[in-house]
C-alpha cells in the first residue's frame, strides 16, 4: 500500500478538517494584575503589554475581554510594603482594595469567572506564600492563615479559588470551610505541581512579591521530579479539589500528560511571566515571529493535555482570532 500523509496536507482546508488539537478563547483564564487607586496604570517592565491597573481600568480591561470571547480571569493584588505583614492580615480585611474589586467585578459582570489566589506572598512582609518562623515556613500554621483568606474571597464572590502555596493540606483545610460556611458550589483549582521555577522572576515583578530572605525551595516542587507530581494530584484530588494545575507549563508538557493520563479531574496549565516574557523579547529583538511562537507554545500546552490554559498571552490570542 502507497501511504502518502502529504495529501492531508496539501490545502489550508484540508490541514484545518484533519487538525487533532485545537485552541479556542473558551480555553483560557486570563491573569491580571490589580493595584491601589483610580486611574492608575502602570506596564510591568519585564512584560511588554502587561499592565498593573486599579479597579476602573480593571473593568474596562475585562468589559473588552468579555467582547473578544475571554469570560474567565484571575486577578492578582500587587499590596505596597506599608500594608504587608507577618501574617498577612490584610488578605482577610473586608475593606481591603482585593476583595472589594472582586464584589464589583461580579456586581458589574454576572457571567464573569473570577479566579483568586490563595497564598500569603502578596501580603507578607517575608514574601513567602506561607508563615516564616526562625527561618523556617511553618505548614499548619499557615494553612490557618489561607483558611481565613479563603472564606473571604468566597465571601466576596469569587467562583474559583486557587491555592498557590503548595502548603500540606491545604485543599482540605479549604474545601472544609468553604462548605461548613455555605459556600460549597465554590471550586478549587489547586496547584498541583508548582515547581520551584526560574520562570516566575516577571510576575514578581509584578507584585513585588520576592522573598525577603531564601527561596521556596522547601515547598514548591524539585524540577528534577516527576512521578512526584502523581502524589500531589492524588492527595489533592482526595482532599477535593475541581481542577489540577500544573505550573509552569512549556518547561513542564511532560507533567501536564502525566496527570491528563492519570486523572479524571480537568487539568490547568499556567503559561507563566518568563515564558510570555521570553516569546516578547526574542520577538522585539527580530529573532523570532511572536505571533507564531505564541500559538505554537500554546497549542503544545493543549496538546499535552490541558483543558485549561493561564496565559498572559489570552487576550492577544482571542484578537487573533476575532480578527
Amino acid at each position: 500500500m502507497n501511504r502518502r500523509p502529504r495529501r492531508n496536507r496539501k490545502s489550508q482546508v484540508i490541514r484545518e478538517m484533519v487538525e487533532e488539537t485545537r485552541l479556542s478563547t473558551k480555553d483560557f483564564i486570563f491573569p491580571l494584575f490589580l493595584i491601589e487607586g483610580s486611574r492608575q496604570r502602570s506596564e510591568v517592565a519585564s512584560m511588554p503589554g502587561i499592565y498593573r491597573n486599579s479597579l476602573d481600568l480593571m473593568l474596562k480591561e475585562i468589559e473588552e475581554c468579555l467582547h473578544l470571547g475571554i469570560k474567565a480571569f484571575d486577578i492578582f493584588p500587587a499590596y505596597p510594603d506599608s500594608k504587608k505583614d507577618k501574617f498577612a492580615t490584610e488578605s482577610y480585611n473586608p475593606d481591603t482594595f482585593y476583595l472589594e474589586a472582586i464584589r464589583e467585578v461580579k456586581a458589574r459582570f454576572p457571567e464573569a469567572v473570577v479566579m483568586t489566589d490563595v497564598a500569603m506572598d502578596p501580603y507578607s512582609s517575608d514574601g513567602h506564600d506561607g508563615l516564616v518562623e526562625n527561618g523556617k515556613i511553618l505548614n499548619d500554621e499557615t494553612l490557618e492563615i489561607l483558611g481565613k483568606m479563603a472564606l473571604a474571597q468566597a465571601e466576596a464572590g469569587a467562583d474559583i479559588l486557587g491555592p498557590s502555596d503548595m502548603m500540606d493540606g491545604r485543599v482540605g483545610h479549604i474545601r472544609q470551610i468553604l462548605d461548613r460556611n455555605g459556600f460549597k458550589d465554590v471550586s478549587i483549582m489547586s496547584y498541583t505541581a508548582k515547581y520551584a521555577s526560574a520562570f516566575y522572576g516577571p510576575f514578581r515583578d509584578a507584585l513585588d512579591s520576592a522573598p525577603k530572605m531564601g527561596d521556596k525551595k522547601t515547598y514548591q516542587m524539585d524540577p528534577a521530579n516527576y512521578k512526584e507530581a502523581l502524589i500531589e494530584a492524588e492527595l489533592d484530588t482526595l482532599e477535593g479539589a475541581d481542577f489540577l494545575m500544573v505550573k509552569p507549563a512549556l518547561a513542564y508538557l511532560d507533567v501536564i500528560r502525566l496527570l491528563k493520563d492519570h486523572s479524571n479531574l480537568p487539568i490547568a496549565a499556567y503559561n507563566v511571566s518568563g515564558e510570555y516574557a521570553m516569546i516578547k523579547a526574542a520577538g522585539e529583538k527580530g529573532w523570532l515571529d511572536p505571533q507564531r511562537a505564541m500559538l505554537e507554545s500554546l497549542l503544545s500546552i493543549k496538546r499535552a493535555g490541558a483543558s485549561v490554559i493561564l496565559s498572559y498571552f489570552a487576550k492577544e490570542f482571542a484578537e487573533i482570532v476575532k480578527n
